[in-house]
C-alpha cells in the first residue's frame, strides 16, 4: 500500500514540484509523473520498514517492493570494477520483454560496512484498481497455467525455449526453473530476477519442470506436452533449437484454427521545425489497409538521413525495395512458410535495400555527413505470427490490455554499452553522444549491417506502434499509450482518431523532428479445438565445436547528421551476440567427407527459432553416403518435376543441373548456402546454355521440389566436363 503523505517530485529539471502520489501530472508544470516501482533483489525489510523512505528517495512499499518518488534524478550506480555482478542483466537487454533491467543500486550501512542492494526496474507488478491502487506480483506461471488457453498454454513453453540459451550463456538458466520467479503478465512469461547456475542445468531439468504443468493443461494439448517432456528427459530433444522446432508445429496447428482480422493505418508529418519531411512509411500516408481482403498486411516506418542532402530519397528509397521485396515472399502460402527462412529473407530485404542507397551514395560520390541514409522499423502479421524488422532508433511497441512493451531495442550508442556490459542504461543514456546510430541503411555495404528480426505468438487482440524518434522521444509512448492507444482494444476509439492523436502529441510535446506512425490493430478470436496434438522430432545435425558469433559492429567512422549520428565500435567486445531465436550452430557438409563450421551471431528484442514441415522421429543417420539436398557437393546432379524459376532463368520440368561450388553462408542457418549449378542440355529445347553458374540460395531449391540424383543415375550432364568455378 503506497503511503499518501509521501510526495512524488516532478522530474522536469526546471520545476521539480512535491505531488501527492495520486497525481498522474505535476499540478505546477503539467509534466506527467512516472511511478517507478522497483523489485528489490533480496530484503528491502532488513534496511527499512514499509512507508519508510531509504536514501532520501526510495518509499518502502513492501519487503520487495520500492517506489522512487524522485525519478527526474540519475539512480545510483555500480562502480565500472563491480558490473560484473550484475553482467548477465546487461548483456540480457535484447531480452528485456521477459527479464527486468538494473535500474540502480540502494546502499545502506551494515556495521561497519556498507552493502548495495540492486534495484530492479520494470518487474512484473500490475495495479489492482478496485483495492485502493494496491500493487500485486503478476500471477505465478503455474498458477495462471489451468486458466489459459491451449495456444496461450505452448505460447508460454514457446517463450520459455527461446530463453533457455542465452540464460544457459550467462550461467543463469536455473531462473527457468523456479516457480517463484516465473511470472506471466497476459500472454507474456515475465522474470522476477535472475538467479546464478551453481551448477548448469540440463534440458532433462527443464522437461521435469514442465511435467508438473500436465494435469491442468488443457486436453487438445495435454498428450503434446507430456511428450515433449518426455523427449526432454529422455534426451530425444537435445537443444533449444529442436524443442522450438516441436512447439512450432503444435502452434502451426493451433493457429490454423485463428481467423485474424488486421487493420494499419499510417501518418506522416513535416512537424512544425522542419522545412522538408525525411521520413516516409508504407502504406502511403493515411491509408488505410485491412485484411481481409487485402491478402497481405504490411507496415514499414523509415526516419531519413542525411537533411536536405537527400534523407528523404534514402527513406523513399529503402520503403519501395522493400515493400515490392516482402510483397513476394508472403506469396508463398502459410503453412508452406517456415519462420527461420521468412526471417532470413527479411533480414535479406533490408540487406538489399541498404546496398541500394549505398550504391546511391558512392554513385554520387557522398562521403560522411553527406552520405545518406535511413532507419528502419517494419511489422509484418503472418497467421498467428507478427515479425518485427528494424535498423536504427525507429521503434516498435506492442500494446495489449495488460501493458505497452517497446520489442525494438535501438541501435544506439547508449544500447550497444549496455549489451557490451559496459554500463546500466540509466547511466548510458546520459553519456555524451549517446543517442547516435551504430547502424543505419545505407551507410555502407550490406557485409557490415545487422539487422534485427523477430516474431512474437499472438494469442489475444493486440495493436503494434512502430514509429519514428519524432514521437517516441522523451518517453511519450510510455506516457500516453493507456490514454490514447488502449481504447483502441476497448472498442472506445478508432484507428483514424488515435492516429491523429499521437501525431499531435508528437508536435505540441516534442516537435523538434519529422513524425512518421503506423498503427497495426490485430484482432482474433480463438475457441478451443476439438482434436488432440501430438508432438514428433525431427533431428538436426549438430557441431562438433562451436565458434563465437560475430561481435557487435559499427557500420561508420563519421557523425552524418546533427540529429542522427552514426559512431564507430570504440572498445573492443568480448560479448558473443546471441540470436532471439536462440540457433544452435549447425554443421554443413560441404563436399564429401569435409564439414565447415558456420556460425553468426544476432541480437534481437524477441524470440526466434526453425520450425519443421513434418516433423518426424527419425535415428541418428549413419554413413549411408545417400545424396540429398541437404549434403551437396560439386559433380552431383539435381533435377525439377515442375516449371520453376532459379536465377531469373525460367526452366521447365525434367531439366539437369550439375553442382558446381556449394558456398557456406554467413549464419549457422545451412539454408543460407549459396548453391553453383551448371545447366546440362536438354533435348527439349535448342536454346544456348548460359554461360555463367546459376547462383541460387539453398532454401530456394529445398522449396522447390527438387531432387538429387544418386551416384548410379544417368543424366544429360554426363556428357559435360567437370566444371570449373566461376
Amino acid at each position: 500500500m503506497e503511503n499518501d503523505a509521501a510526495t512524488l517530485y516532478c522530474p522536469n529539471e526546471l520545476c521539480q514540484a512535491a505531488n501527492p502520489l495520486t497525481h498522474k501530472f505535476c499540478q505546477r508544470c503539467s509534466t506527467p509523473l512516472p511511478k517507478r516501482y522497483l523489485w528489490v533483489v533480496g530484503d528491502v525489510l532488513n534496511v527499512g520498514s514499509p512507508g519508510e523512505i531509504l536514501a532520501d528517495r526510495y518509499l518502502v512499499l513492501n519487503k520487495s517492493v520500492v517506489l522512487d518518488t524522485k525519478p527526474g534524478l540519475l539512480p545510483q550506480g555500480l562502480e565500472t570494477d563491480n558490473l560484473q555482478t550484475i553482467r548477465a542483466y546487461l548483456r540480457l537487454i535484447p531480452y528485456r520483454l521477459h527479464i527486468p533491467q538494473v535500474y540502480g543500486v540502494l546502499s545502506f550501512k551494515d556495521g561497519r560496512s556498507r552493502k548495495e542492494i540492486l534495484l530492479l526496474e520494470k518487474p512484473p507488478l500490475f495495479t489492482e484498481p478496485t483495492t485502493d491502487a494496491q500493487l500485486r506480483l503478476c500471477p505465478q506461471l503455474t498458477t495462471a497455467w489451468r486458466n489459459a488457453t491451449s495456444i496461450r498454454q505452448l505460447n508460454w513453453l514457446w517463450q520459455l525455449g527461446h530463453l533457455w540459451q542465452p540464460l544457459v550463456s550467462e550461467g543463469v538458466a536455473s531462473s527457468l526453473l523456479e516457480a517463484h520467479l516465473l511470472r506471466v503478465e497476459g500472454s507474456l512469461v515475465r522474470l522476477l530476477e535472475l538467479r546464478f547456475d551453481t551448477a548448469t542445468p540440463k534440458l532433462s531439468d527443464l522437461g521435469e519442470f514442465w511435467q508438473q504443468l500436465i494435469p491442468d493443461t488443457k486436453p487438445v494439448i495435454a498428450e503434446f506436452v507430456n511428450q515433449v517432456s518426455n523427449y526432454l528427459i529422455n534426451g530425444e530433444i537435445n537443444s533449444a533449437e529442436v524443442l522450438i522446432s516441436v512447439l512450432d508445429k503444435g502452434l502451426a496447428e493451433l493457429g490454423e484454427l485463428q481467423s485474424p482480422k488486421i487493420k494499419i493505418i499510417t501518418k506522416t508529418d513535416t512537424g512544425p521545425k522542419r522545412q522538408r519531411n525525411e521520413d516516409a512509411c508504407y502504406p502511403p500516408s493515411g491509408t488505410m489497409l485491412s485484411k481481409p481482403p487485402q491478402a497481405t498486411a504490411l507496415a514499414i516506418v523509415c526516419d531519413g538521413i542525411g537533411g536536405h542532402e537527400g534523407g528523404n530519397v534514402a527513406s523513399n528509397l529503402a520503403i519501395d525495395t522493400i515493400q515490392q521485396q516482402v510483397q513476394q515472399l508472403t506469396k508463398v502460402p502459410y503453412n508452406h512458410i517456415d519462420p527461420s527462412l521468412l526471417l532470413a529473407d527479411l533480414e535479406q530485404a533490408v540487406a538489399v535495400a541498404n546496398d541500394k542507397i549505398s550504391q546511391r551514395n558512392d554513385s554520387e560520390n557522398r562521403q560522411g555527413r553527406k552520405r545518406m541514409g535511413t532507419t528502419l522499423v517494419m511489422a509484418l502479421p503472418v497467421a498467428h505470427e507478427m515479425y518485427i524488422t528494424h535498423v536504427g532508433d525507429s521503434r516498435a511497441y506492442w500494446i495489449t490490455r495488460d501493458g505497452c512493451y517497446q520489442v525494438t531495442l535501438d541501435d544506439d550508442v547508449a544500447s550497444r554499452e549496455v549489451r557490451l556490459g559496459y554500463a546500466i542504461y540509466r547511466e548510458a543514456v546520459q553519456q555524451s553522444g549517446s543517442g547516435s546510430l551504430v547502424q543505419a541503411l545505407g551507410m555502407s555495404s550490406s557485409a557490415a549491417l545487422h539487422p534485427t528480426a523477430q516474431r512474437f505468438i499472438l494469442d489475444e487482440d493486440a495493436v503494434f506502434l512502430l514509429t519514428s524518434d519524432g514521437l517516441s522521444d522523451f518517453d511519450r509512448v510510455e506516457e500516453y499509450w493507456e490514454t490514447e492507444i488502449l481504447p483502441i482494444l476497448t472498442e472506445e476509439t478508432d484507428l483514424v482518431t488515435v492516429a491523429d492523436k499521437l501525431l499531435e502529441i508528437a508536435n505540441t510535446k516534442n516537435g523538434h523532428d519529422n513524425v512518421t506512425i503506423a498503427l497495426v490493430h490485430y484482432q482474433v478470436k480463438y475457441v478451443e479445438p476439438e482434436l488432440t496434438l501430438k508432438a514428433a522430432i525431427v533431428e538436426r545435425p549438430t557441431t562438433t565445436s562451436q565458434i563465437p558469433p560475430k561481435p557487435l559492429q559499427p557500420t561508420l567512422l563519421e557523425d552524418i547528421s546533427e540529429q542522427k549520428t552514426l559512431i564507430p565500435e570504440d572498445k573492443p567486445s568480448s560479448l558473443q551476440q546471441l540470436p532471439l531465436h536462440l540457433i544452435v550452430p549447425m554443421i554443413i557438409a560441404i563436399a564429401a567427407g569435409s564439414l565447415g563450421l558456420l556460425v553468426r551471431g544476432l541480437f534481437m528484442s524477441s524470440p526466434l527459432l526453425t520450425k519443421d514441415p513434418i516433423p518426424t522421429i527419425q535415428p541418428t543417420p549413419t554413413a549411408t553416403n545417400e545424396r540429398s539436398l541437404n549434403n551437396l557437393a560439386p559433380g552431383w546432379v539435381i533435377t525439377n518435376s515442375q516449371e520453376i524459376t532459379l536465377d531469373d532463368q525460367k526452366l521447365e520440368g525434367g531439366r539437369f543441373l550439375q553442382v558446381v561450388e556449394v558456398e557456406p553462408g554467413d549464419t549457422a542457418n545451412t539454408q543460407e548456402s549459396v548453391v553453383k549449378l551448371r545447366l546440362c542440355p536438354s533435348g527439349n529445347t535448342a536454346s544456348p546454355l548460359p554461360e555463367k553458374p546459376l547462383r541460387v540460395k539453398l532454401a530456394q531449391l529445398q522449396r522447390q521440389g527438387i531432387s538429387v540424383l544418386q551416384g548410379n543415375e544417368t543424366s544429360s550432364c554426363d556428357t559435360l566436363s567437370q566444371p570449373s568455378d566461376s
